[in-house]
């Protein structure tokens, strides 16, 4: 479990790079922005495996009886996390995480202005329901917990960062997902980092229920599946 929660605090604090507008700038004046994002996902890729490494190498102590309807959370939840997460980094977004610049806002923000974060919090939500045990609870609930604590730091920034813009910008979206729709502040649209979103988010779901998933961790996900 200490292995476990040394990689987590590593994330956490390399995650917490973006967040922090002096170092990010430091590093892009430095290296390059291509350069930055380029080391910066490979350097997340190599910390996430030794979250993950770390977190199969904890002792199995179950804390509830799985069910097939936790299967089910986990599978709509999962994809469309990875659906909001990928939509998010491609898509411009001056309000939130994203790897891309311009005054366009991307399509997603009209969801939510924050669809990496969410994206994020609902994999790792999904995933906690139907894994139930200790390791799983820190690992998954550490990751959600990120997530949306993040929301207020980024909210406080965008406020701080635009100024008078950020009231304008904001005024089209909203914090929770689909709320400025149902108020009728936002109308749902799609665009091509949408499109590209979900035919990724489509092809890495379908990989991994296939075997990708029990290659990569030992756990098939429609093995607890069964009709209702």
């Amino acid at each position: 479990m200490a292995e476990l929660l040394m990689a987590l605090l590593a994330f956490l604090l390399l995650h917490s790079v973006p967040a922090m507008p002096a170092i990010r700038g430091r590093l892009i004046d430095r290296l390059g922005r291509t350069n930055y994002f380029a080391l910066y996902s490979l350097v997340s890729i190599i910390v996430l495996g030794w979250v993950f490494y770390a977190a199969l190498n904890v002792d199995f102590i179950p804390l509830w009886e799985p069910a097939p309807w936790q299967a089910w959370i986990t599978l709509i939840a999962a994809p469309l996390g990875a659906f909001l997460v990928l939509a998010g980094l491609f898509s411009v977004n001056a309000l939130s995480v994203s790897i891309r610049q311009g005054e366009t806002q991307g399509a997603i923000v009209s969801i939510t202005r924050h669809p990496v974060l969410w994206g994020f919090a609902l994999w790792a939500l999904g995933h906690l329901v139907a894994n139930g045990d200790l390791r799983s609870l820190v690992l998954f609930g550490g990751f959600a917990a990120f997530a949306l604590g993040g929301i207020s730091m980024l909210e406080k920034r965008a406020r701080l960062r635009l100024g008078e813009t950020w009231q304008r910008r904001a005024e089209a979206t909203s914090v929770l997902p689909f709320a400025a729709i149902v108020s009728r502040r936002a109308r749902l649209s799609s665009d091509a980092p949408m499109a590209f979103a979900g035919i990724a988010a489509a092809v890495l779901t379908f990989w991994l229920l296939g075997g990708g998933h029990a290659e990569l961790f030992h756990a098939d996900p429609l093995l607890l599946v069964t009709p209702f």
